[in-house]
């Protein structure tokens, strides 16, 4: 797998996108520190200000790098190895182990795989008498849900895929 290339036209709504994500919590966060209104965010000093920004991209920096770590998870529980993942980032496989050391965790073929999607939590189970799969979940909002107790599914990216249609659609409410 190659890495992406990003269009110039890609590039400038990625911007933008960011930038208007960006503007909110800044806005937020400089409001607190200076206890002027968020609307008089660019009130005051220019150094300050741009300050101001560079730490809120700070806090930006990190929650994208624990989302990155939390896909490169759920792509190794789905089997992926660290090749692919560091051919997926542009890195080595040894590079990919180094970034991300617990993506891929080598369980017995029985052991219950752990899905960490959209704020929720869901567990994937093989039957070992039959080989076949089944999960158990909780969404964001609390709700419970898990394949019905007939069902069981062909493969492992199967039962992820209907677990992950679950946390989907249950995601925590936004105030």
């Amino acid at each position: 797998m190659t890495v992406p290339e990003i269009t110039p036209e890609e590039q400038t709504a990625l911007d933008k996108a960011l930038l208007e994500a960006l503007n909110p919590l800044a806005s937020a966060i400089r409001s607190r520190a200076t206890g002027l209104p968020e609307h008089r965010m660019w009130d005051g000093d220019p150094a300050e200000v741009a300050l101001s920004v560079l730490a809120t991209w700070k806090l930006v920096d990190a929650e994208v790098k624990r989302l990155t770590a939390t896909a490169a998870g759920t792509a190794g529980s789905y089997g992926a190895s660290y090749e692919q993942m560091g051919a997926a980032w542009g890195i080595t496989r040894q590079g990919a182990r180094k970034k991300w050391p617990d993506a891929v965790v080598r369980t017995p073929a029985t052991a219950p795989i752990a899905l960490e999607l959209f704020g929720g939590t869901a567990e994937l189970a093989q039957d070992p008498a039959s080989g076949r799969w089944t999960w158990i979940g909780r969404g964001a909002d609390g709700e419970q849900g898990a394949a019905g107790a007939d069902v069981r599914y062909g493969t492992r990216e199967e039962a992820a895929a209907y677990a992950g249609a679950f946390l989907q659609e249950h995601t925590a409410a936004t105030p």
